[in-house]
């Protein structure tokens, strides 16, 4: 079979979706183009989120671009982070030296001002909407088409097949789908987590996320990792993704995996686009995934008629292959391993979030069932029992195939690198107009005291039983932060029915939300929170698209507030106190009792209530940025809201401060 994609421009015909592979680094680039992917993604050290990998300098990955180039392979950039104000001009003379000296094809974006950025430096590339942009129903994608710029949405892992097809079949003729096939599974939808952040200021968003889903928790005395998920894998079903017309793309999540994990993935996935009707295929292409060192995986929700709870207590969802576990007295500590090793490969002793765990590298070959001798420090000597994971190797045969392909990097010359002359073009002078204002939000406005003159929000869902409109100057329904397919046309219908009641004040929590109004100038449309904005310029996107006002990100700190409302085209909200929630996820443990605390290994508590078809994690402490009132009012904010949700029985808040990133500011 030609391994060449199958190339037609018709809107019509079926194109065999690419096999789309991580590079984390120059090993892994090696490796994918090694085991035949289509195309890379790959991240620089910067602005990329997953700022745990190695990533690249521009330098490196030009000579690496030029050789996937000329193998008619693609090279894809993500720099899919939530961008603060003061890192715009520093990611528009990025994006200009990408374009003149590594040229990729297609930039892998969340944050709105990247498409200004796009344009402001002539980025000869796609866009492609990351997951982060939070693209969950169908006819967001209408809405999308409007930016020409973007060629490719990149759809939630969370959704059905079924879901997958209702997408494609909204998909507009000048858009294509990328679907996740393989990897790590977040257990908050994608844009909606704030758990990492929240503890700490490492976000999320911004590729920093230190992962406190996969650790153990505590509920009624039983410990366990209630939010870990096992990894995607669609494995034997990719033949049905891949005959759904307009997926252009099957990616492989891992930019942090070894080369050997992109190697095996890739070539297990080639296998099973190309040769699903041959068993013996199939078979060999299931042990490659087997052999890939990821965790236990899962269809997850992939076909509705037999989902897959993610959140299996009884597999272990550590990363890598367990190859054995720890024998002996501490000072002749081993393991009797179930696979060979190699020189060179890679064990990580216990589990990740094990705050002793340690990594130990193989020194020679030892066969299987052999024994491997480990030494440790005194006080990182794990118990007899820890299981030893491999996490990393170095196959012979896969490092001879890479070499090879490193070789030939020799016959490109090094970029010589200047220095990029290029200035953001910032948006119109504008002054906000709007008196300043205080907003209380809440799930419902039944029984609310109408006496005073501030705004009263409440959530509008797709469960909302009757819409209540009340005073319409103070009156405000908030759309909630995702709306799946199955919701959308719940959701028009509440949108259609507020509308015809009166109500003309909004908040959308995703911009794509706005393809569910008319364009009317007398509806008062604002930006909410879960939008995750954070710049002037993806302020002027938005002004773009006819909303009158932003709440911004939760997620900033004190410097990041204070300089953006004189820079902004529209009058800005900020949430200075209440529940926020660590996440939003679409699914919740069978082990898990909503509405009751559970305990993290730090004492922190928190407990999950399940609105609509979400379930929302909550920390037993509030935001409380209300000492901060005068300074936001001083800086321009019009908007300060304050989020009321009603506590579960025998759940009392904490007294702690509530500053979140304000003091520390958002790395």
């Amino acid at each position: 079979m030609d391994d060449r994609l199958i190339i037609n421009n018709s809107p019509n015909k079926q194109v065999r979706p690419e096999i789309l592979a991580p590079a984390g680094g120059k090993k892994a680039f090696l490796a994918a183009l090694a085991a035949g992917a289509d195309a890379v993604y790959c991240g620089l050290k910067r602005f990329s989120a997953r700022m745990a990998a190695e990533n690249f300098s521009i330098d490196e990955l030009g000579q690496l671009t030029q050789l996937a180039h000329d193998q008619g392979k693609k090279v894809y950039i993500p720099i899919n982070t939530m961008i603060k104000s003061d890192e715009l001009a520093p990611v528009g003379r990025l994006l200009d030296q990408l374009n003149r000296w590594v040229q990729p094809d297609a930039l892998i974006v969340q944050d709105l001002a990247m498409i200004s950025l796009a344009r402001q430096t002539g980025f000869s590339g796609e866009i492609h909407l990351s997951t982060l942009s939070n693209i969950t129903f169908p006819a967001a994608l209408e809405l999308v088409r409007k930016f020409p710029e973007i060629k490719r949405v990149v759809l939630p892992r969370e959704l059905s097949i079924d879901e997958i097809k209702m997408a494609a079949a909204a998909c507009p003729d000048e858009l294509s789908l990328e679907i996740f096939i393989h990897g790590a599974l977040c257990y908050a939808v994608s844009g909606r987590c704030y758990w990492s952040s929240y503890m700490g200021g490492k976000s999320g968003l911004r590729g920093r996320c230190v992962q406190p889903c996969r650790r153990v928790y505590t509920q009624d005395s039983r410990k366990n990792r209630f939010f870990s998920c096992q990894d995607l894998s669609i494995d034997v079903l990719t033949k049905i993704v891949a005959g759904v017309p307009k997926v252009s793309s099957l990616k492989i999540e891992g930019r942090k995996k070894g080369p050997h994990y992109v190697y095996y993935t890739v070539s297990a996935y080639r296998l099973l686009r190309d040769n699903f009707d041959d068993p013996k295929a199939k078979k060999t292409a299931l042990a490659f995934l087997d052999y890939a060192l990821g965790r236990k995986g899962t269809h997850y929700n992939f076909l509705p008629q037999r989902p897959q709870n993610p959140v299996n207590l009884s597999i272990q969802t550590g990363s890598g292959l367990m190859i054995g576990s720890v024998k002996g007295e501490r000072a002749k500590s081993y393991i009797v391993p179930r696979e060979a090793l190699y020189a060179n490969d890679m064990l990580r002793i216990g589990y990740e979030d094990d705050a002793w765990h340690t990594t130990f590298r193989v020194s020679k070959y030892v066969p299987k069932k052999g024994q491997l001798f480990l030494k440790f420090a005194a006080k990182r000597k794990p118990q007899n029992g820890t299981p030893v994971f491999l996490i990393d190797r170095r196959e012979p045969e896969v490092e001879k195939e890479m070499r090879v392909l490193e070789n030939q990097l020799g016959n490109y010359s090094g970029i010589k690198l200047g220095e990029s002359a290029f200035k953001i073009i910032p948006p119109s002078k504008n002054t906000p107009k709007g008196f300043f204002q205080e907003m209380r939000v809440m799930r419902s406005m039944q029984g609310l005291k109408q006496n005073t003159w501030d705004p009263v929000g409440v959530w509008l869902a797709s469960d909302t039983k009757r819409i209540i409109v009340g005073d319409r100057r103070r009156s405000w329904y908030w759309l909630p932060p995702v709306i799946w397919p199955d919701d959308q046309e719940k959701m028009r219908s509440l949108v259609k029915e507020a509308l015809k009641k009166g109500c003309r004040n909004f908040v959308l929590n995703s911009p794509w939300q706005r393809v569910f109004f008319p364009k009317d100038k007398s509806l008062n449309l604002w930006a909410g929170p879960f939008c995750n904005i954070s710049n002037e310029l993806a302020i002027e996107q938005l002004a773009g698209m006819q909303f009158k006002g932003v709440i911004v990100s939760p997620e900033l700190g004190k410097t990041d507030y204070a300089g953006l409302p004189s820079k902004s085209l529209l009058p800005l909200g900020i949430v200075v106190s209440g529940n926020w929630p660590l996440c939003v996820s679409r699914i919740i443990s069978d082990d898990l009792k909503t509405a009751q605390l559970f305990n993290s290994p730090k004492g922190e508590q928190a407990w999950a209530r399940q609105y609509g078809s979400d379930f929302w994690v909550f920390p037993n402490w509030q935001v409380d940025l209300t000492p901060k009132k005068e300074a936001l009012k001083k800086a321009g904010y019009k908007i300060l809201v304050h989020l009321s949700e009603p506590l579960p029985k025998k759940v009392k808040l904490k007294q702690r401060p509530g500053l979140w990133n304000w003091e520390i500011g958002l790395k």
